[in-house]
């Protein structure tokens, strides 16, 4: 019914690194505004996205220097989805001529969630996006490989044809480019509630064994 509207922040006390990090995040998300976190609390995080008709609210962790944690919270009611973060590679640590970053609304590929929790993975990630044009060259991928979702951020252009297929028809070549950034993310946890709740409920948990034989465990 309209576009998502997104607050992005970071733990407190953020590194130089976490700050360019979620900057370039910023960019792969449309409609999303940065808040510099400084002392500012959860609750009051929660009440501003409230008061001013944000959808979600994401909140970028670090460890020593390093992006390490990611939770989004939907609103008004939730839920709420938490995400161990890994292998950040920024948009300058690609060696590439990347230049201005496309604002198109992106196409979406999610790739390999094809059980019940990895649809539900798939419905928080994709209600940060606007439904994009048809002729938008922007793609953020989202591929699933053994419950780790691998994010990929690329562009790309139509080249004029000079192949044919077996039928003769014009074969269309498409070039494609990285702009990052890139990680990793691990769901590890869903609450049925906002990130300000003291005690939700927890609608799934990652429980590590050493043989999984829960079939809800995986995406």
């Amino acid at each position: 019914m309209y576009d998502p509207k997104i607050l992005i922040t970071t733990a407190r006390e953020a590194s130089q690194r976490l700050l360019q990090f979620v900057k370039e995040f910023r960019l792969c998300v449309p409609n999303a505004h940065r808040v510099n976190r400084g002392n500012i609390q959860i609750e009051e995080l929660v009440e501003m996205c409230r008061n001013h008709d944000y959808t979600d609210l994401i909140v970028v962790h670090e460890h020593r220097g390093e992006p390490d944690g990611l939770m989004i919270s939907h609103f008004p009611y939730g839920p709420t989805a938490y995400f161990s973060l890994s292998g950040c590679v920024l948009r300058h640590d690609i060696d590439q001529d990347l230049g201005t970053v496309s604002e198109a609304y992106p196409h979406l590929i999610f790739h390999n969630f094809s059980s019940k929790l990895g649809q539900r993975i798939t419905s928080i990630l994709q209600a940060l996006f606007p439904i994009p044009k048809a002729e938008s060259r922007r793609v953020m991928s989202f591929i699933n490989h053994d419950d780790v979702i691998a994010f990929r951020h690329h562009v790309y252009k139509k080249n004029a044809p000079h192949q044919r297929d077996e039928k003769g028809n014009k074969m269309e070549e498409v070039e494609l480019a990285e702009v990052g950034p890139r990680f990793e993310l691990k769901p590890y946890k869903i609450t049925l509630g906002t990130l300000d709740m003291k005690s939700p409920e927890v609608e799934w948990v990652l429980k590590t064994h050493y043989k999984r034989n829960a079939k809800n465990t995986q995406l």
